[in-house]
């Protein structure tokens, strides 16, 4: 271990000792509220009649349950935590839990729109997530490359965030191969909110949320704008002429609406738009995103129990430039212009059942989920000088079509005791797909993609024991899968001036996993938790660096690998303080390594790239009377930029602050700082050093 991370790794072990020292164990996560009705007639419920009752989660089980009776370690960030922290975009929301993380440690702010994937656990982090991200149910993963574009996302209109790591095909199917992300949107009430702010790195954000609801018909409508002129990412050592300040903003418009019909019957829908332009840091290197979103759901009660459906579809397109840079970074030619035009529809239906009573309880969902994806890439290459002949343009896509039928039970035969079994089955194909490539002597090639048929079958075992009303005991097993992405198999693409080729001939990946866990809960807002995990990822899709370039140049190139292996733990705890503190501390330890790779023996016992081994969050909030303020510590060990683990980027730790006072009229005051030292970490080794954001210094004022 070298001396910063291991600086690191003690500053995080301390963080979490100080948490678990200076308060009772508790959990953030484990918010008191009175459940609906719905959640109160859950199995297991009665375990907990005498004693407090806790939020309802749904992502573990696609069924509302009180968060200590979910056989699955869930994180949970209610709104009051969201509140506390100086987030400008979602995805720094999620980062609070140590969890999770994004591809090379660099915020939406600034990440470009197809690098920021999302992983759970180390589970192979890459610009494509391995973890499902849902808001209120509906999948918003790109169709084509499987990231996130986190900007899009809602961010006044949440109530809350469940993180649900380990594998969840079995409930999920493809992108829940390392967990799932859901973002809860808050009641249609009436109420208006609102923020403006300014601060430094030119930064301007500007956004407002209406809702209302007029008898059984309820609605809201939210926009969001937001500008930053940013900063230099390259490292100050190896700039030249061509670097800039990283410039970005976005638009983000949504609405949504349900109506009420009685009875436990509802229909709601939803549509946004969301624009985005980014510059890199350099004039050549941006990248511009348009994209569309409806869903429309409904449910009612049927057959002793719920149906629910939704329909969803999303229609996008993303366009980047590539510079070719001279040495030096003295001057940028334009290299590829590319854009991706993608779209896709899903329909999912889940019936769930009321509580049935034989030998036990038992609660039982049985659903399907349908998924059709096209998507096509267009690249237009300006070669250097040559007389060789090169490629100077290329055409590649396909479509992929996804079918899911899965059913799980519940099973409760006593107060002590709760069992989980659930089992899926995916088909899934590459339906069509071709590659058209012209050449700078005027000839042109066609390659057509073979169709490919695919079954998985995704299993998953659960156990909850209650040895008290205050203590759970949490174990499951479980088998899970990703197909590779029409991005992984048709796209090439290029990050600093490292060129990696897209590979057609990849194969799904597969993870084995299985967690143990244990929670105490010794009072209301309280808990202590313990999850130790490890994890067998087979044939996992990798950016792997060749030993000879390509024919067009490109470096590296989409493979699986053979088998990643990991191990961790992951630790929280928090407390409710006397005179309106919280006390909140959370660490993640994970072991991602390389233990098979038959194409490439050199990485074998190597380090997974960008997998950090220990992640930790100290955080302290307060709430009273009219002020509320929350200062946290995030830390981060070393990770490597490649597979070869030949560019190590040492660890880090920043400190963030917010705070808000009300004035009259529902107006606050607020005040916000990240990385309050102005620490310089690096965050990618891709050809060029790039460092992580500057102090960002925010002041504003929010209407609620």
């Amino acid at each position: 271990m070298m001396p910063a991370d291991r600086s690191i790794h003690c500053a995080a072990v301390t963080a979490v000792l100080l948490g678990l020292t200076v308060c009772q164990p508790a959990s953030v996560f484990a918010q008191p509220v009175q459940t609906d009705a719905g959640s109160q007639a859950d199995a297991g419920s009665q375990a907990d009649a005498a004693g407090p009752k806790y939020e309802t989660v749904v992502s573990a089980l696609r069924l509302g349950r009180p968060l200590p009776d979910v056989p699955s370690a869930v994180v949970v960030l209610p709104r009051e935590e969201l509140e506390r922290s100086p987030a400008l975009a979602v995805d720094d929301w999620v980062r609070l839990a140590p969890v999770a993380s994004t591809f090379r440690r660099t915020p939406s702010l600034l990440a470009d729109p197809t690098a920021q994937g999302l992983s759970l656990r180390a589970i192979g982090p890459s610009g494509v997530s391995r973890a499902l991200v849902l808001v209120d149910g509906v999948p918003v993963n790109d169709p084509f490359g499987g990231w996130i574009y986190w900007r899009a996302l809602p961010r006044l209109g949440l109530d809350r965030i469940e993180v649900v790591p380990g594998g969840s095909s079995a409930l999920y199917g493809n992108f829940g191969l390392g967990g799932v992300v859901q973002l809860i949107s808050r009641p249609l009430e009436s109420g208006v909110q609102a923020d403006v702010a300014g601060g430094n790195l030119g930064t301007a954000l500007v956004g407002g949320r209406a809702a209302g609801r007029t008898g059984a018909l309820g609605g809201a409508l939210e926009v969001e704008g937001l500008r930053s002129e940013g900063y230099i990412p390259v490292a100050p050592e190896q700039r030249g002429p061509i670097d800039i300040a990283g410039e970005s903003r976005h638009l983000r418009l949504g609405g949504r609406g349900e109506l009420d019909l009685g009875g436990g019957r509802r229909i709601g829908a939803r549509g946004g738009f969301f624009a985005e332009d980014q510059n890199g840091g350099t004039a050549l290197t941006t990248a511009e995103v348009r994209l569309g979103s409806y869903a429309l759901d409904a449910r009612t009660p049927v057959a002793a129990g719920e149906l629910a459906g939704a329909v969803s579809g999303v229609i996008g397109r993303c366009s980047q430039l590539r510079p070719r840079i001279q040495a030096g970074r003295v001057a940028e030619t334009l290299a590829a212009e590319q854009e991706v035009d993608s779209h896709g529809e899903g329909l999912s239906l889940v019936w769930s059942s009321d509580p049935l009573f034989w030998v036990g309880a038992h609660r039982l969902v049985v659903g399907t989920d349908l998924r059709r994806v096209v998507g096509t890439s267009t690249e237009a290459r300006q070669p250097p000088p040559s007389d060789a002949v090169t490629v100077t343009g290329r055409r590649a896509g396909g479509e992929q079509r996804f079918a899911g039928l899965f059913a799980q039970e519940l099973y409760e035969p006593n107060g002590f005791l709760e069992l989980s079994a659930a089992l899926r089955a995916d088909f899934w194909q590459n339906v069509s797909g071709e590659q058209v490539v012209s050449r700078s002597d005027g000839s042109s090639g066609r390659t057509p993609f073979a169709n490919r048929r695919v079954f998985e079958l995704s299993p998953r075992l659960g156990l909850l024991v209650r040895p008290t009303a205050y203590t759970r005991v949490r174990g499951s097993a479980y088998q899970a899968f990703r197909a590779p992405t029409l991005n992984e198999l048709y796209r090439p693409f290029q990050v600093g001036t490292v060129l990696t080729a897209a590979n057609e001939n990849l194969a799904a990946e597969r993870l084995l996993g299985a967690e143990l866990g244990i929670e105490l809960l010794p009072l209301p807002a309280s808990s202590l938790r313990v999850t130790g995990f490890a994890t067998r990822l087979g044939d996992p899709i990798a950016n792997v660096t060749l030993a000879a370039p390509l024919p067009d140049g490109s470096a590296r190139q989409r493979q699986n690998l053979g088998e990643v292996t990991s191990r961790g733990l992951d630790l929280a705890a928090d407390a409710r303080l006397p005179f309106g503190f919280v006390l909140s501390a959370a660490y993640t330890w994970v072991v991602a390594r390389v233990s098979s790779a038959p194409a490439n023996p050199g990485i074998v016992d190597k380090d997974v790239p960008h997998a950090a081994r220990h992640r930790g969050r100290l955080a302290l909030g307060f709430s009273r009377g009219r002020v509320t303020a929350g200062v946290q510590a995030r830390l981060q060990s070393r990770v490597f930029e490649d597979d070869q683990n030949e560019l190590p980027m040492a660890g880090y730790a920043v400190l963030d602050l917010h705070a808000d006072c009300d004035l009259l009229g529902g107006v606050a005051v607020f005040g916000s700082v990240q990385n309050l030292l102005d620490q310089r970490y690096l965050v990618g080794r891709a050809g060029v050093d790039t460092i992580g954001p500057p102090l960002l210094a925010l002041l504003g004022l929010r209407l609620r």
